[in-house]
């Protein structure tokens, strides 16, 4: 149980977004750093625009399985719906030459009839096929989504590290919802088909040489859909480089927003986000322009091929081979000929959208978190002692990067060990290790002497607490995020641990009290506020193991007293590894580890250090010393404390004092 959010660290994908030049193109830039983003295990933002893959299928077939019989009734109904529409036309067409211009009203009633009932079924065949399939795709969605959730929560933190928020929620949103387009696609582009050739088939039978005359411009048609198809392809996959960068962009701005106002670069996120914004206009207006050219073309094609129609049609009614209603209906088929046409031109598009949509869903999918659990993984056993050993650990983030190297370090049940040292120097690192967000590159880390990769991460993650520089708080009322993952503990257990951290009075005089409901990430409230709820977090989950990096650094004097009173009572018989810089958080630690370049380079007591260590010497006059602070004179006899090997009690000493 994780008292608070987790940053990132390592080969971090927080770059700038990604581009596009001209025409839909990479720069050599920015498929250099895509390239880059690849080979540090990032997610592969370049579309291919595949118009089939028959693994995107293949994968989604058992979220359409569960649904087949719903989908075989939508097939069902637009086989109906095609039915009727190429049975229209011949329907006019008989109906006017054997009752209308034959100038016989018998029957002709039943012909209206006919033709209302055929037309009302094709309405209701459509309709209702609008509505089944509109229900299979949010269905699909819906779970497709949900997998996408549980599958992130699953992944480990370097996958976080290497990519940008924007570009995940591009995933789990748009693409999510692109994909909604696929079943869609389906059904029609069966339904043109067979519209397609039932019109082909009719024309032909009504009469083959208007038919033929009809045919003539379809070669011109095929020209100008592949010539469209080449540029629409581009296009479209522009269109997707560019929301992905916008999203990221977006998503690091809001995120940062204060970090932005502080340093007044609001004008300068705002120019650099309107250009991402300018390319994002560019690529729809690009495909604006060629969706807006394709329409009005074949509109020509249609208008050239019912005037042909038209001329030789007329004079075989003039030469007495046909009727006019023949050729009226002849001419609703020419018509009628070129809607599927477009159709299926337009669903081309969709289709390899959608094919491109289910690529990036499945290559998410298919990320396999980096920290798991080994097979037959063990239960920690519960309560653990809390002794920690760190056994010659390297620890590197990129290939050939160590961060840590040949790390010793053992520390005893209950003890408060302080990491100090530059930023850099590993320290995060060490807690992130023990934490388990990663696994080391050599070496082994063992807690009551059980290797942490022969562990179940869960039952570690239990028994173990961690406190943030930064809280992460939830959009939740005050009592639930104290409560985070035990959701069940009774209001009084709450207010127990938020007294035990002197948060109770501070959230008694907010207008609901436990009961109020937080801003994003805790905004209506202090840091200091947010940081006391996070160590009220901590006391209720009672972890035996308790990591506090920069917990205190953001918290004023009088919160910082208050908080030391607790964490005397919160940590008895506890392990801590405590990160921090204020000489009052880490001068009476059991142990102080200096830290240089990934190394331990001293170990020892705060008086021990000052005398024996000129590197602790250097960063405490550098770093710690709190000239508002009066310094605590040294102890008059400062045991030696080594790595493994310290002489210690085994009684905890007073980790902080009040100033």
């Amino acid at each position: 149980m994780y008292g608070g959010g987790w940053g990132h660290h390592g080969g971090g994908g927080w770059g700038g977004g990604m581009g596009t030049g001209p025409g839909g193109a990479l720069t050599d830039r920015e498929r250099q750093r895509e390239n880059m983003r690849r080979r540090r295990g990032g997610l592969d933002d370049e579309d291919r625009g595949d118009l089939y893959n028959h693994e995107v299928v293949k994968r989604l077939w058992p979220y359409l399985q569960e649904h087949m019989p719903l989908f075989s009734l939508a097939v069902l109904l637009v086989l109906v719906y095609t039915a009727t529409t190429v049975a229209l036309p011949w329907l006019i067409s008989w109906t006017l030459d054997t009752y209308v211009f034959a100038l016989n009203s018998a029957g002709l009633d039943r012909a209206a009839l006919l033709l209302v009932a055929v037309v009302l079924t094709n309405t209701a065949a459509n309709y209702a096929y609008l509505r089944v399939l509109g229900k299979i795709s949010q269905r699909v969605l819906y779970k497709l989504r949900t997998t996408m959730f549980d599958h992130l929560q699953d992944l480990s933190v370097p996958f976080f590290d290497r990519n940008e928020v924007g570009r995940i929620m591009s995933r789990v949103m748009s693409d999510v919802n692109q994909l909604q387009e696929f079943l869609p696609t389906i059904t029609l582009t069966l339904g043109d088909f067979l519209s397609l050739v039932g019109i082909i088939v009719v024309m032909t039978l009504m009469d083959w040489q208007l038919a033929l005359v009809t045919f003539t411009v379809i070669p011109f048609l095929l020209v100008i859909m592949a010539l469209w198809q080449k540029y629409a392809r581009v296009a479209f996959i522009r269109v997707r480089y560019a929301i992905s960068v916008v999203n990221s962009r977006l998503q690091q701005n809001i995120s940062g927003v204060r970090v932005v106002q502080s340093f007044n670069r609001e004008d300068l996120n705002l120019q650099q986000f309107d250009r991402v914004n300018q390319d994002h206009l560019d690529a729809n207006l690009w495909a604006v322009r060629l969706s807006a050219i394709l329409m009005p073309t074949v509109e020509i094609l249609t208008a050239i091929a019912l005037s042909l129609v038209v001329v030789v049609g007329g004079a075989m009614v003039l030469d007495s081979q046909i009727t006019a209603p023949y050729l009226i209906g002849f001419a609703i088929y020419v018509q009628r000929f070129f809607d599927p046409i477009r159709s299926l031109t337009m669903q081309y598009t969709q289709f390899q959208r959608a094919m491109t949509a289910g690529q990036r869903i499945f290559e998410l999918l298919d990320v396999k978190p980096e920290v798991v659990d080994q097979p037959g993984a063990r239960t920690i056993p519960a309560p653990i002692q809390g002794e920690i050993i760190y056994d010659n650990v390297s620890f590197e983030y990129l290939p050939g990067r160590p961060v840590l190297q040949d790390i010793n370090l053992h520390i005893k049940p209950g003890q408060t060990v302080a990491l100090v040292g530059q930023t850099g120097a590993g320290k995060t690192t060490m807690v992130s290790l023990v934490a388990r967000f990663y696994d080391v590159t050599s070496g082994r880390i063992t807690v009551d002497g059980c290797d942490l990769r022969e562990v179940t991460r869960a039952s570690l993650a239990s028994q173990m607490g961690m406190v943030l520089q930064e809280p992460f708080l939830y959009s939740l009322s005050v009592a639930d995020n104290i409560r985070f993952n035990h959701t069940s503990a009774p209001l009084e257990k709450v207010i127990e641990a938020a007294k035990g951290v002197g948060a109770h009075d501070f959230i008694m005089r907010l207008e609901q009290g436990y009961d109020s409901i937080l801003h994003e990430r805790g905004g209506n409230l202090s840091l200091g506020q947010r940081q006391l709820i996070s160590f009220a977090r901590a006391v209720l989950a009672d972890p035996r193991v308790l990591i506090l990096d920069e917990a205190t650094a953001n918290i004023d004097t009088v919160t910082e007293v208050l908080i030391q009173r607790a964490l005397r009572e919160l940590l008895k018989n506890r392990t801590a590894i405590v990160i921090a810089h204020r000489l009052s958080t880490i001068q009476n630690a059991d142990m102080i580890v200096v830290m240089e370049h990934g190394r331990i380079m001293d170990t020892g007591a705060h008086d021990e250090l000052l005398q024996h260590s000129p590197l602790y010497a250097k960063l405490y006059a550098l770093n710690f010393q709190d000239d508002d602070e009066p310094v605590a004179a040294p102890a008059p006899a400062a045991r030696p404390v080594q790595a493994g090997a310290e002489a210690w009690s085994g009684e905890p000493r007073p980790f902080m004092q009040p100033l």
